[in-house]
């Protein structure tokens, strides 16, 4: 549905679309998922991101969020931290099923497979929340018919804050379509840098002392393999400077590499 306009409506508002909330779903103290509707004209790739927000007075406070939903899905998915003095997630935390959030209907993003080159395996490097866009790309038909294989890593603080991403892959087992589209060919790597777990460290780390390779069956390689890294600013150089030095050139919609990175940050 359109933000209702009238005279007393600001021009600011104009071209941003209100969407009912459906489903919210707080995950640990600090991160949190919520669904609402999804207008029939709206059109994304998976791995974009759209505007999304709240009314603020004279101007709606619109951030960047990662699309978490396929784009098949019915409904949009959103994916998001809680911050407690943060412009937009500090009110973001508290939505309940009814209510509304604004969203500028112009999704955009680099985390697509026209920013790709043509390779076999499709490896996927998150930390925190930055695991949505892949929530998209993991569940795309698309996915699965240009790569033979995708990795899937998330690396997270604490435990709780990978039950997102383990919950997601178990749906996908389950579900009779997706399970049969994926047909094993999946494989998620959980890892915790602060409380203890089965599998500890950044993937960083992983990728120098030979952990990712003994996890995966193959070193990170520019011949085969094709990367999405979305994180914190400081993940997403780390990971770009080992991608760098294994011979891989950054790619972009206009034109493809072997890996992309994005630059899309919420507060």
């Amino acid at each position: 549905m359109n933000v209702e306009l009238n005279v007393e409506t600001p021009k600011t508002y104009r071209g941003v679309d209100a969407l009912r909330v459906l489903s919210v779903r707080h995950w640990t103290d600090y991160t949190f998922s919520f669904t609402c509707e999804r207008p029939a004209s709206f059109r994304f790739r998976s791995g974009e991101f759209a505007m999304i927000g709240l009314p603020n007075g004279d101007k709606p406070l619109l951030r960047a969020y990662s699309i978490a939903s396929p784009n098949w899905h019915e409904e949009l998915e959103f994916y998001s931290i809680k911050v407690a003095d943060g412009p937009l997630t500090s009110r973001l935390q508290n939505l309940a099923v009814g209510d509304h959030i604004l969203i500028r209907p112009k999704p955009v993003g680099t985390l697509v497979h026209d920013a790709l080159i043509a390779g076999k395996r499709l490896v996927l490097f998150s930390t925190g929340t930055g695991i949505a866009p892949f929530a998209s790309i993991i569940r795309d038909p698309e996915t699965y018919e240009k790569f033979e294989t995708v990795v899937l890593t998330h690396t997270c603080r604490e435990v709780a804050e990978l039950d997102y991403g383990k919950h997601l892959f178990a749906e996908i087992q389950q579900d009779e379509l997706l399970s049969e589209m994926v047909d094993g060919r999946l494989q998620l790597i959980s890892t915790t840098t602060r409380e203890n777990s089965e599998h500890m460290g950044r993937m960083t780390d992983w990728l120098r002392d030979g952990r990712f390779e003994a996890a995966t069956g193959a070193a990170l390689g520019a011949a085969d393999d094709r990367v999405m890294i979305c994180g914190s600013m400081a993940m997403l150089q780390d990971h770009k400077a080992i991608c760098e030095a294994r011979g891989m050139d950054e790619g972009s919609n206009s034109t493809p590499g072997a890996f992309v990175i994005e630059k899309a940050f919420v507060d």
